[in-house]
Parts: C-alpha cells; sequence; structure tokens
C-alpha cells in the first residue's frame, strides 16, 4: 500500500481525534496519529492556512458541533475496526495453544477485510495462514511463540533450498493472497534451538554416510514467515522476528512485495544453523529497506533454484532493491546463491552496513551443477568494518553440499534424493554472471580484499570496479575474470601485495561456510 506522506488531511474539526492520511490506491484514508509527525519523525508538510485552521478550531470554546461533525466523519471514513484474537478465545499465557483461536480471528478479519490484533501476553500457536485484505497485527508487549511439535505445522507443497517439495508450513503464512501486511512492535519468536539441536543430531549422523547433502532436506524444521505465490504484501513496521528453527523470511514465486523496518534476531539462545534473514526466491518487485539482521547464515539473499529441478522451473529473481540496512551478523552484506539456476536480473544493492565477524562483503556463489545467470547487478555504497572478505565470489561453493550423490545400496530413497542428484550437463549446469557494476564500497579491518574465481570455460564477464576504498592484510586473487573494469580503487595491504589475476582453474574448496562448524 502507497501513502501519500507528503499530503495529509487534517480536518480542524477532528484534530483532538486524528490526522487521517489519504491512501492513493484505494482513495480511502488511514489514521495517524495526531501531532503533525510523519513516519521516521517527518514533518507534515501542511498548508499554513491549514494550520491556521487548525489553531483557530482548538482555541474555540464550542466544541459540541465540532465533535459531532468528527464523529460523522469517522462513521463514514473510520480505519478498518480490529478483530482482537482473545475475543475468538486466544490466551496469551504462554501455554494454552492457541492456533485455532488465532486462525478464527484471522478467518473473521478476512471476511470484512480488517486487522487482527492481540493483548499483551505470550501466544504459543501453530502455523497461521492469513488471507488477503487482511493485517496480522503485533503490537508492542505481545509475542507470538512458536510451537515445538512439528505435527502442528501441516505439510504443504513449497520450495526448500532450491527444489519444489513437501514441506512444513511457516508459522506465518501468505500463501497464494493479495493486499496482506504483517505490522507491529511486537514479536514472533521460532523458539528455534529445539529445532537447531535437531539438525545437528541429523547431520552428525547423516556425514559419515555421504549424506551431508541430505541433511537439509530430511531436516523439516519451520520457517518463521512464509509469502509464497502472492502480491501486494507488506512486512514490517518495526517487528521483530527471532530465533527462526529455519529461514526467517522466504518470499517466494511472489510479487510487489515490501519490507520494510524488520529486526530479526536468530543468534539468542544459541546460533541456529540455516537462519538465514530474508531470502527472495524466484520472485519480482520486491523492496527490502531499514532492516537490522543478526543470524547465522546468509541475511539478505537472493536465491532462484537448485540444479535440475531449479531449470526445470526456471523462474527468475528480478527487480530488486535491497537498502538502508545494518547486517550485525551473517554471511554477508549481500549474497546471490547458491541457488542460481532460474537467474537473476537488475537488481541494485545499497546503503549497506557489515560489522565485525560478518565474514563477506558481496557474496556470488554457485557450483557447476546449478547453472543459471546474473546479469544488470548493481551494488554500492557499502560499508565494511572488519568483514574478512569484501569481495567474495566462488562458482564452486561448499561442494559436500552442493554436490548431490546417492551412496550405493542406499535403501528406500526418497523421491526428492533422485530429484537432487539428477546428473546436470556441463552446457546447462555452469552459471553465467555478467554486467556486474561494484562501487563506493568502503572497507576497514579486512583479512583479504579480494577471493574471486569462477571456471575458464564461464569466466565472470563485464564487471565494473570502481571506487573501493579498501584496507586488508592482503591483495587476494582474482581467477577467470573476463573484459573486467578496475579503475578509481585505492586497495591498501598490509604485506604490499597487489592483487593477482589469472585465468588458470582455481580449487577453493578449502572454505567453510558461514554458520558450518570449524
Amino acid at each position: 500500500m502507497r501513502r501519500a506522506w507528503g499530503y495529509v488531511a487534517c480536518d480542524p474539526r477532528i484534530m483532538a481525534l486524528d490526522c487521517v492520511n489519504f491512501d492513493e490506491e484505494t482513495q480511502g484514508p488511514v489514521r495517524q496519529p495526531s501531532g503533525n509527525l510523519l513516519p521516521h519523525g517527518r514533518e507534515t508538510l501542511m498548508p499554513k492556512i491549514a494550520q491556521t485552521k487548525i489553531a483557530q478550531a482548538r482555541s474555540t470554546r464550542t466544541l459540541t458541533v465540532g465533535l459531532s461533525l468528527a464523529l460523522a466523519s469517522l462513521s463514514v471514513h473510520a480505519a478498518p475496526k480490529s478483530f482482537l484474537a482473545n475475543k475468538f478465545g486466544a490466551k496469551g499465557d504462554g501455554q494454552t495453544m492457541n492456533t485455532k483461536a488465532i486462525q478464527k480471528a484471522l478467518d473473521a478479519a478476512a471476511a470484512a477485510g480488517r486487522t487482527v490484533t492481540f493483548k499483551p501476553g505470550m501466544y504459543l500457536t501453530g502455523s497461521l495462514f492469513l488471507k488477503s485484505g487482511t493485517t496480522l497485527d503485533v503490537p508492542a508487549g505481545v509475542t507470538l511463540i512458536g510451537s515445538e511439535n512439528l505435527r502442528d505445522y501441516p505439510m504443504l507443497p513449497t520450495r526448500i533450498a532450491g527444489i519444489e517439495m513437501t514441506w512444513p508450513s511457516a508459522l506465518i503464512n501468505v500463501r497464494d493472497q493479495h493486499k496482506v501486511t504483517i505490522t507491529g512492535t511486537g514479536t514472533i519468536d521460532g523458539d528455534g534451538p529445539i529445532w537447531w539441536k535437531s539438525y545437528w543430531d541429523l547431520r552428525a549422523s547423516y556425514a559419515p554416510r555421504g549424506l551431508r547433502w541430505a541433511a537439509d532436506y530430511d531436516c523439516r524444521r519451520p520457517r518463521l514467515v512464509l509469502i509464497q505465490n502472492s502480491s501486494g504484501v507488506t512486512l514490517g513496521g518495526g517487528i521483530e522476528l527471532k530465533r527462526s528453527g529455519f529461514w526467517t523470511v522466504q518470499i517466494l514465486y511472489s510479487h510487489d512485495v515490501h519490507v520494510d523496518d524488520l529486526i530479526i534476531r536468530n543468534n539468542e539462545g544459541g546460533r541456529g544453523p540455516s537462519t538465514d534473514g530474508i531470502d527472495i526466491d524466484s520472485s519480482h518487485n520486491v523492496l527490502v529497506e531499514h532492516a537490522d539482521i543478526d543470524v547465522n547464515d546468509d541475511a539478505l539473499c537472493l536465491k532462484a533454484g537448485r540444479d535440475a529441478d531449479g531449470l526445470r522451473v526456471d523462474r527468475p529473481t528480478e527487480h530488486v532493491v535491497l537498502r538502508d540496512s545494518i547486517i550485525r551478523s551473517g554471511a554477508a552484506a549481500i549474497t546471490i546463491g547458491s541457488e542460481t539456476s532460474g537467474g537473476f536480473r537488475d537488481i541494485e544493492a545499497y546503503n549497506i552496513t557489515a560489522l565485525g565477524g560478518v565474514p563477506s562483503g558481496v557474496l556470488f556463489k554457485s557450483a557447476h551443477t546449478r547453472g543459471g545467470f546474473a546479469e544488470d547487478i548493481r551494488i554500492h555504497n557499502l560499508t565494511l568494518e572488519g568483514v574478512a572478505i569484501p569481495i567474495h565470489i566462488t562458482m564452486n561453493w561448499n561442494p559436500s553440499y552442493s554436490y548431490a550423490v546417492i551412496p550405493p545400496g542406499l535403501k528406500d530413497v526418497p523421491p526428492y534424493y533422485r530429484i537432487l542428484a539428477t546428473p546436470v550437463p556441463e552446457a546447462q549446469g555452469l552459471p553465467h554472471f555478467r554486467d556486474v557494476h561494484i562501487w563506493n564500497i568502503k572497507a576497514t579491518g579486512a583479512r583479504q580484499a579480494f577471493d574471486v574465481s569462477a571456471y575458464p570455460n564461464a569466466p565472470l564477464e563485464d564487471f565494473k570496479l570502481d571506487h573501493l576504498d579498501i584496507e586488508a592484510a592482503r591483495a587476494g586473487t582474482i581467477a577467470n575474470a573476463k573484459n573486467w573494469t578496475m579503475v578509481d580503487n585505492n586497495i591498501r595491504t598490509a604485506d604490499g601485495s597487489k592483487v593477482r589475476f589469472t585465468d588458470g582453474a582455481t580449487n577453493d574448496t578449502g572454505d567453510v561456510p558461514y554458520g558450518e562448524p570449524k
């Protein structure tokens, strides 16, 4: 929903009650607290004549007529009434299972195009499903906490880590809907540690059997928020998402999605595996801004399918803007991949800060079975404080995970094993990244300025890097690059080294991916 924040209709008759912002799309009012302040402290641009009238209305002693007119106005233009989930049986005691009660409230709100909200408290729940035209408001003092029982998350078709399969529903689901809002300054808590332990326990038994790649698919863990095959969705408003069992926000097969003013905290009570922040997955027309992210895997990440299944689906991620955000902990400031099969185009990321402990600034990752492409990628104005590798590109990422091989003699093989292990011919499997512009990067305290590699027969083409200001221990290597332009850069290294270019094949399998045990 776009709001005409520059124009606020403040009727002096109702100043004691509200200012009313007009929605450009619905031509209806949106209630805005009085005080003449817009979000983020921006002052209302109100004509002086209107301000004079308001002052006159405030000074009058005859308010009876004015209030009557105000009430009449609000009866016609009132903001949608909220449904209190508590009136449908929800209890914020942290023990009562509230799934049915909250869903009943959501269904009632959907029928009327209204909002569901809560009294202060902690509400234990399983999967909830939001419908078109509704708002889920999680106000301050309210926590929605996810059940620890997998049966409270119905199995439904979706895409997980690049392949289409059946998987537990998320805690909060927007599936096949439009014009849905998730907002508030409260908390949605996935109660992650129980799910994190289940993964590490399974992984420990799988790795010796050559099934490291399968652990992520066999260990079913609920995502926190899923937006799938939907449009016109808004998520944010200061809400905090924490301790996700798996990915925190997945935007899948969706368009016209706006994430604004979102806090993600997944490193409380441990550091969970695969607790990505925001994954934009084969979607388009997505804006993410004012995100504050602390996770144990990719933070702001673009995905587009994996290997044979991703190539079959063949849906790109495109027309995406990521901006004005901070990454406190995570794999990188901005990640593309490793699920690259559907490709990426028209991506812009800027005004992003990454703090110490984030290992990469710009991270592109793929594998020789992924395929896909990336083009028209623009990344600029990043501040990297203590980030180990400001520019990190690998097309052979995490081989023990990326290349699925079913061990001989394995019985009762699930169908998705065979999908993951389907061979991809080299012509389709090599990823192609081209037309990338990276500029205005300020990095201090880096270990290595560049760690870049691809394949001699699928080089990284037509990259332009300019106005990079990097302070690092050493310069590093750029391998398999074609038609690169590097101008107006200031790369200062403690050992005096310069960036080394090479056309040969590289072996970059020694990296331990972020979030993995060392």
